[in-house]
Formats: structure tokens, C-alpha cells, sequence
């Protein structure tokens, strides 16, 4: 990928890359890394290349040059010297991990090609992008978004015999497409904001989700667990949640129709079983994670849409079947406001919809029954764009499952790149709300724990074939909220109680890899990246603070919930969104609290419960 760069990203790649010419892959790492800043936000993008640019000077006052321009040797010095400042860290993790994608990319491409990928070919869609749809037409139903909850709204309610039309900012990719692309270049498309939507708090979380049709159903692990008994029973008792009864058969027809079963040990991959190992030998409850991937081949590329077709993502199971029934689908259609009709006294009534297309031009869809399932970022600013966000607690009750991983290196290769992504759940924490997850990565993008800079990075990143991964998440309290109205803003300040967890999370997953065998663990923390025994991982992790984590966070949740307190939710017992008639929740912000789990079954039987009961009731 050649493209253009400024110096400062040039010359910090080399540094902190240690390129010394020697290496073609490092050639291409800048060109790459601009690219991937382009499709990023703002905010993220300026953030980013003004530590660049901080370290840039760093490098002059240091030595009266720019990094650029020197050579490796004086490169190394300048690099250590920051590193060695405490204070300065922030600034030198800032630039790492989009560095480390480029870097991991370049370079796997460089030494193992993509080999092409035998793809099947996908169920069809009636998918229509938005600059040929018509400027102004009709539909007994608008579904805004295509993800979990959109896919079993529209299905619902075409199968009742209505006409659909489900909106979708993204995109469709094909199988065949993704088989094509490296990993990177998908993710960059796939995801919104590049995969760099953040939340601003302490600490700072990265908050990736999927914008194409289908949802982040194209770019999750495919775990599929159940709503736990104990949660259902809470949305029921606690916040009056009726569309949670029949809980149980709705996440049944749900577990059917992604043909749920369990991971098959063939291609777990040796991620997965140093995990099975490692629990083993500390008798901890693990086993092979329940997926929606019949067939699965092990290519360990869910999170950037799966090259084979195995994962049942909604766009290959769900929205086939909603296009059967008469639904259609346009891609490529932001929607800029829900429309109502006041026809009385009483509260307004849905009337359609408003989109924008990508060349800014507008369409209206006329509509009686909006569903809005964009997602809980998304789902709060349409609401408020739309006169219809006056509920004081819209936006609020964000959980969003916080996340850290960390690595063990092995004295044998486990190329944990070939398997399964998500492979084996370790539930020992299960009932603290700490899940850990055997959780590898796409090929070149195994980077983000890797310590140091120049040429220890370089050694690092020469040996990730060695290293095992796990990921472990907290069911956190509800500690987020979702502003903006034109442009969503994301604030979330991490419990005490869910920080601690965090800590005690790290802990566990170093431990079991210490049990698989692990000669060192890689901790993720600048401070204290590395342990080479159980007892020097609990003395440095006695010195951190979860703020000092690299924390990302998934499965985003409750910003619009349903519930039976009209003060407290803003959609009521089955869904519908308070103080206007004809717009339904359907997606994880309908959800009252946490499921504690990877949330996909959960919202599905959600949409369809909520719908379900809309259909029955007309």
C-alpha cells in the first residue's frame, strides 16, 4: 500500500519500528498507518498524529533532528529515553496500537501471502444502495439498522405479511469479498470510525462496532450464549421488562435459526487448547465456547468478516429469510430523523423517516411503524434528532463489558492465528461477572499487548508466533452515557467496583497461562509488561491501578431501556418508545441492564419478542 506520509509518522514508524532498511515489509508500514488514520475520527486522528508530532520534538530537543532523520542508532536512543518517562507513556501508547496493526499487517502479508479462499456463495438479498432509491416512497414498516436486532425485526414483521424496508449506513460485503482483502483493509470497512469509536473517561475505552448490513453480527467472535436464567428473571422482577417472558423460547428459535452448537475440537487451534490445558491443571470449569459457525474451517477471521461463509452473521441467515417474506434492504442510507404526524391532542404518531444519502442528498420513506435498532451509540442521538429524545434517562444506563487481554509466551510455536478466533470459555470467575475468553487474532493483528519499542518491539513482533492470547470482560455496572444529538458522544468513567474486577481478571488469566506452561506472561501494562513466574506477575500487578490498563470495551447496552418505571425507561414493558406512537426499540440499548454475556442471542430474542407482540396485537 504506498501512499503518501507526513515525516513525523515516517520517522516515528522507523523508530519505533527499529527499520533499518534491512526488512521490505517495514517499507510499507507508514503508507499503511496513514491510511488507517484517515478513516478514523477526528478527534482520534488528531490525537494520534499530534503525539507524532509531540515525539517528533521530543526527538529535536533531544538531538537538534527529527526522528526521520536519524539514524537507527540515535533513533533507539531518543526512543529509550522516552520510554524511561514515566509521564510520557500515555503519549508513546497513543501511537502504538494503530502502529502495531500496520506493522503486524505488512508484515504477514510480506511472509505469508493470503492464500485465496474457496468461498460459497452467499443466500440473496434484495439490497438497493440509496443514490437508486426512489426520493419518496412507502412501506408498512421502516427498520433502521441491519444488525441483530434489525435482521429479526424485519424478518417478524415481513413474515406477518408487511411490507419492510430496512436502512442501513454500510454497506454489503460479500464472502467472496472478504476472502479477498487482507484483514486490515477489511476491518477498516467494516467497522465504524475505522474501529476507533472511543469513549471518553477514565480510563479511555475503545469501543469497536460493526457498520455494514448485518451489523456487528459480520465483525463479532460468534460466541453465542444464552441470556443467564438469573438476569432474565431480574429485567422481569426488577424493571418490569414483559417482552422477557418466554424468554426461554425465543432464545431457542433464535439458537435455531444461527445454528448454535458447540465449538468442535478439530479446529479449535492451539490457542483454545493451551487454555483447556491451563484450566485443567488449575481445575477450573472451561470448555469449547458455543458459536454460530457450522462448518467452521479455524481461519481465526470472524472479527473482520468470515472468508468462508461458516459464521451464521444475520446477513447470511436472518436477512435471507426477511427478504424471502418481502423485505428490502438499502445500504448506504444514514438516517437523519424518525417523521411524525400530530393528528390530535395526544402524543405524536411515527410517520416515516428522513435518510441522507452519501452524496448528501435526501429520500423520505412514509411509514405508520418505525423500529429503530441502530444500536445503543446510534439509537439515542436519531431519537434526539427527532424531537423524540426528551427522556431524561436516554442515553444513560451504558454498559458496555470492558475488556482486557493478555499474552503468555510459549518455548514452542502456537500460531494462534490458525483456529478458532473465540475458542474456549473459562467460567472459574463466572459467578464474580468475570468471563474469560481463549481469544486469538486475525493474521497481523496480534500486536496490542507487545512491550517496548525499536529493537525489543522488533523481537517481539519476530516471535508472535509463540504467543498465546486470552481476553477476559467484566458484566460492569451501568457506568457510560450516550450524548450528542448530530454526532454521538461517548462518556464512560469505570466503576470502582468493576476496576477491581479487572485487576483480579488479569491476575486469573496470567495464572492460567502460567499453568499451560507459559515462560513469561506479557501483562499489557507499559509499567509492568512482563512476568516470567505466578509470583512476579501478583507483585507488579500490586503496583498498577485498572486505570493503568489497556482497557477496550464490546456489547453495548442499554441506552434507550425498556422497563415497567416510566421515570427511569425510556421505552415501556414491550418496547415502545414513550410519548410518541409507532416507534419500537429493537436493539441491545431495548436491553434494562447488563446480560453479563457476549449479547447477540440476547437482543435477537429481544427484537423478536418485542415485534412478536407487535404483530399480535394489531
Amino acid at each position: 500500500m504506498n501512499r503518501p506520509t507526513d515525516g513525523s509518522l515516517a520517522g516515528l514508524a522507523a523508530a519505533v519500528l527499529a527499520d533499518d532498511g534491512t526488512a521490505e515489509w517495514t517499507r510499507a508500514v507508514p503508507g499503511r498507518l496513514a491510511a488507517l488514520l484517515d478513516v478514523m475520527p477526528a478527534p482520534a486522528r488528531t490525537a494520534i498524529r499530534g503525539a507524532a508530532a509531540a515525539i517528533d520534538a521530543y526527538a529535536v530537543t533531544r538531538t537538534g533532528r527529527r526522528l526521520s532523520a536519524l539514524g537507527t542508532e540515535r533513533q533507539e536512543v531518543v526512543m529509550a529515553s522516552l520510554a524511561s518517562r514515566k509521564a510520557l507513556l500515555p503519549l508513546l501508547d497513543a501511537v502504538k496500537v494503530p502502529l502495531l496493526l500496520a506493522a503486524g499487517t505488512e508484515r504477514q502479508l510480506h511472509h505469508s501471502p493470503a492464500a485465496s479462499v474457496p468461498a460459497p456463495e452467499d443466500p440473496p438479498l434484495d439490497c438497493t444502495p440509496s443514490r437508486h432509491w426512489p426520493t419518496r416512497s412507502t412501506a408498512d414498516a421502516v427498520v433502521v439498522g441491519s444488525g441483530a436486532g434489525g435482521a429479526m425485526a424485519a424478518r417478524t414483521l415481513a413474515s406477518a405479511g408487511m411490507r419492510v424496508v430496512v436502512l442501513e449506513e454500510g454497506e454489503h460485503h460479500t464472502t467472496a469479498s472478504f476472502g479477498r482483502r487482507a484483514p486490515l483493509d477489511r476491518f477498516i470497512d467494516l467497522y465504524r470510525d475505522g474501529g476507533a469509536t472511543i469513549a471518553v473517561g477514565n480510563p479511555p475505552l475503545v469501543l469497536p462496532v460493526g457498520r455494514a448490513v448485518g451489523g456487528t453480527t459480520v465483525v463479532n467472535s460468534g460466541t453465542c450464549y444464552r441470556t443467564p436464567d438469573r438476569v432474565v428473571a431480574r429485567w422481569l422482577s426488577r424493571h418490569g421488562f414483559t417482552a422477557a417472558e418466554s424468554f426461554g423460547t425465543h432464545l431457542d428459535e433464535v439458537e435455531r435459526t444461527l445454528r448454535v452448537a458447540p465449538q468442535p475440537l478439530d479446529v479449535l487451534g492451539d490457542n483454545g487448547r493451551l487454555a483447556l490445558a491451563g484450566a485443567r491443571e488449575l481445575g477450573w470449569a472451561a470448555a469449547p465456547l458455543v458459536r454460530n459457525a457450522p462448518g467452521c474451517k479455524g481461519s481465526c477471521q470472524c472479527v473482520v468478516g468470515c472468508p468462508t461463509g461458516a459464521k451464521q452473521s444475520v446477513q447470511l441467515s436472518v436477512l435471507p429469510e426477511a427478504c424471502a417474506a418481502g423485505a428490502r434492504i438499502v445500504t448506504g442510507a444514514r438516517v437523519r430523523r424518525i417523521l411524525t404526524d400530530h393528528d390530535g391532542p395526544g402524543a405524536p404518531r411515527a410517520a416515516g423517516v428522513r435518510v441522507c444519502r452519501p452524496d448528501g442528498s435526501e429520500l423520505e420513506i412514509l411509514s405508520p411503524l418505525v423500529v429503530v435498532a441502530a444500536g445503543a451509540f446510534q439509537t439515542p442521538p436519531l431519537l434526539r434528532r427527532s424531537g423524540l429524545g426528551g427522556h431524561p434517562r436516554l442515553g444513560r444506563n451504558l454498559s458496555v463489558h470492558p475488556a482486557i487481554s493478555v499474552a503468555g509466551r510459549f518455548s514452542r510455536p502456537v500460531t494462534g492465528w490458525k483456529g478458532v478466533l473465540q475458542s474456549v470459555g473459562v467460567e472459574h470467575l463466572r459467578a464474580e461477572g468475570i468471563l474469560i475468553e481463549a481469544t486469538a487474532a486475525p493474521p497481523g493483528m496480534s500486536s496490542f499487548v507487545l512491550p517496548g519499542v525499536g529493537r525489543e518491539l522488533r523481537r517481539e513482533l519476530e516471535q508472535t508466533d509463540r504467543l498465546a492470547t486470552l481476553g477476559a470482560m467484566i458484566a460492569d455496572r451501568p457506568s457510560g452515557r450516550v450524548l450528542g444529538r448530530d454526532r454521538t458522544l461517548l462518556r464512560y468513567d469505570l466503576a470502582r467496583r468493576d476496576a477491581g474486577r479487572l485487576l483480579r481478571a488479569q491476575r486469573a488469566m496470567g495464572r492460567l497461562l502460567f499453568a499451560a506452561g507459559a515462560e513469561e506472561v506479557l501483562t499489557g501494562v507499559p509499567q509492568a509488561p512482563r512476568a516470567r513466574t505466578p509470583a512476579q506477575l501478583d507483585a507488579l500487578l500490586d503496583t498498577v491501578s485498572a486505570h493503568r490498563l489497556h482497557v477496550s470495551a464490546f456489547h453495548p447496552t442499554g441506552t434507550a431501556a425498556a422497563g415497567a418505571d416510566p421515570e427511569r425507561s425510556p421505552a415501556d414493558p414491550e418496547g415502545r418508545l414513550r410519548g410518541v406512537h409507532g416507534v419500537l426499540i429493537a436493539d441491545g440499548s431495548v436491553l434494562p441492564s447488563c446480560p453479563e454475556v457476549n449479547p447477540q442471542l440476547s437482543i435477537m430474542a429481544a427484537a423478536l419478542a418485542i415485534t412478536g407482540r407487535f404483530v399480535t396485537s394489531q
